[in-house]
This record gives structure tokens, sequence and C-alpha cells, in this order.
């Protein structure tokens, strides 16, 4: 069983509640050694005295504050109990508030408190009743030599008491270039804030958090694994020379970042309207061109027949030479213009059809 970093009491009105405090995380990075390049041998560091470079033990040492130089005031850790005792043993709650309204900022140390003798049922009660009305505790405690604002919160059957910082310890950002929201460079427009929307919606899911996993640990212990099967653990890895990178652009096409995240094309440049009648027409399928090709191909040859010796009947045979003259070069030109190229033949055969008869009684 894990053994607890403190105990004392909750303490809110006249209610008091025995518990014990754990730690709640614990740090999973590379603990790595320094050693020493030349041959690879550990680096110590020794507790010395500096008056007389003589090493010290954890025994002989204690803790005191330098009030002048040079000169301390040693405080042990009963003094620092005595200084305020109820400070040092109570978990003090100052008010209830709601969690939205203490931003994560604020969060810096998460700790278990789990009930002590005889605690049980008033623990119970404030997690019940913490967990009815929606809201955290705010509280004062000390953990070793530093008051702690906290914020007491119900996590499952648990009640997790995390540190939270002050406001002076919360460096302002009066000197970083925030862009406002209402300067020209932050301008969004409805576009691209419909399209971030469809990429966080895209991407929402449920929290699991045992699918997330130090990835970056996995990777750095794999090559230890391969560096020990290869025997290069002496091996010291230079870094390649650097290349020269691209000249970035301060320029961002955020349409086309926000459409390649969707799984789209980008989206290509807005052309002018004068650049829309230069556009190549549609293509055709395959039907219409086979059409149009029947109607652009000349007539199949008819069989010659006697000329005729009347003006109506030698007019006819013009009129067909014509029409076949403009179908001929028909796959240059538009099918509409074969047809226009027609109609003035067609009346031309007419009008001379009608005026043979007067031609042969003035004959007569």
């Amino acid at each position: 069983m894990a053994r607890s970093m403190w105990k004392g009491a909750i303490s809110f009105g006249l209610v008091h509640i025995p518990v014990e405090m754990y730690t709640a995380v614990s740090d999973n990075g590379l603990d790595l050694n320094m050693l020493d390049r030349r041959d690879f041998s550990p680096i110590g560091f020794k507790r010395y005295n500096k008056n007389t470079g003589k090493d010290v033990s954890w025994d002989d040492i204690v803790k005191g504050y330098e009030y002048s130089d040079g000169e301390y005031v040693v405080l042990s850790d009963e003094d620092l109990r005595r200084a305020n005792p109820e400070a040092t043993q109570t978990i003090d709650i100052l008010a209830f508030v709601n969690a939205d309204q203490v931003p994560l900022l604020y969060y810096e140390q998460p700790y278990y408190l789990a009930p002590g003798k005889g605690g049980d049922k008033v623990y119970a009660l404030l997690r019940e009743t913490l967990r009815e009305v929606g809201k955290i505790g705010i509280a004062n405690v000390v953990i070793r030599v530093k008051q702690h604002l906290a914020a007491l919160v119900c996590v499952g059957d648990t009640i997790v008491l995390n540190t939270l910082r002050y406001p002076d310890e919360i460096r302002p950002t009066d000197e970083l270039k925030i862009p406002d929201a209402d300067s020209k460079a932050a301008q969004v427009t409805e576009k691209e804030l419909q399209m971030a929307k469809a990429l966080v919606e895209g991407m929402s899911e449920k929290w699991k958090p045992n699918q997330y996993h130090d990835s970056y640990r996995e990777d750095i212990m794999a090559l230890i694994k391969k560096k020990v099967a290869a025997n290069q653990t002496k091996t010291i890895t230079e870094p390649d020379p650097e290349e020269e990178k691209p000249a970035k652009t301060n320029v961002i096409d955020l349409v086309s970042l926000l459409q390649a995240s969707l799984g789209k094309k980008p989206a290509k440049a807005a052309r002018d309207d004068d650049d829309d009648d230069d556009d190549p027409p549609p293509r055709k399928s395959r039907k219409l061109a086979a059409d149009d090709d029947a109607d652009d191909a000349p007539p199949p040859p008819r069989a010659r027949k006697a000329p005729a010796r009347s003006g109506a009947h030698a007019a006819a045979p013009a009129a067909k030479r014509t029409t076949a003259a403009a179908k001929v070069p028909a796959k240059a030109a538009a099918k509409p213009a074969a047809k226009s190229a027609a109609k003035p033949a067609a009346k031309a055969a007419t009008a001379a059809a009608a005026k043979a008869p007067a031609r042969r009684r003035k004959a007569a």
C-alpha cells in the first residue's frame, strides 16, 4: 500500500473529516544519468561543507533561512509545525464555487484524499454533497513548507485535492503579441469558421484516456534496445549537417489548409469574369459526340439522273449542291452554321421553280 505523505483533516463549518493525503500522479519520464564522455563513468554530486570541503551525511543536515549575508536561522521540522499547527494539519475549506469558474491555468498538482480512522461517514457526506450541488471546495492547506490554495473536487468516489496557483504566480499576457479579435490581421471569415467547425466536429469523440500514451518514451526505449542489440552502447551519434530550408512566407492559405484537413483538394484561386470567357467548352458525352459526327459527315452518294432540261429541274440540283457544299466543311464549323447555310439555298431553289413557268410562256 502507498505511504501517505500528509495526515490531517478537512474542516468546513463545524464538520471535521480526518483524511490522509497520497500523491495522485507519477513521473514516467526517462531517468537519464550524466556520464563523463571520456570513459562513460557516472557523475556524482557531493553534499559537502563549503568551509571545510568535507562530505556531510543526511543525518547532519538541517534547514536554515538566510536572514543576512552568511547568517542563518535554523528551522527544524518541529519549528515549522509549531509556527501554525492548525494550518499544517487542516484543509480549511473557505468557500464553494462552480467548477467552471476556476480556469485550468490555476490548477497545479493533484493529490488523493482518503478517509482517516473513523472518517468514512463524514467523508462520504462531503463527497455526495459535492456531487449533488456540482461545486468544488476552495481551501487552504500547508504542504511541507508552503501554504497552497487548493480545490476539493469529487472524482468518482474519491475526493481529490488539487493545489491551485495564486493569481500573482500567473504571469500576465500583456507582453505577448496576442491578436485582438477586432484587428484586421485576425479577421476570420464565415467560410473559414464553418470549415474549422466541421473539422472539429469530424475529430470529436468520447474521452478515452487509456488510448493515449507516451509514444516518444516508447521510441527512445526501442532505440536503447536497438543500440544494446547492435553492441553500440558507447557510440555517440552526431547530428547530421543542417540543410538549408526554403524561406517561409507569412501568407497562409487558411482555406486550403482546412480543406486539406477535411480530405478535400485545395480550392483553386477565384477567376475573374474575363477569365470565365476563355474557359474551354465542357466535354461532350460519347453519345452526343457521335450524333454531331453523324450530322457533320457528308451524305452518301446518290444515283445520277438524267439532267432535266427545264429550269425548275435544273435549279433543284443546284440547291442540293449548295446544301452539300455547306455540309462538307462542317467538322471545322459548328452544326448550326451548316443549317443556316442550307436555308438560303433552299429559298433560292423555291424561287427558281416559281419563275420557270413564266419563262416557258414567254418563250412560246
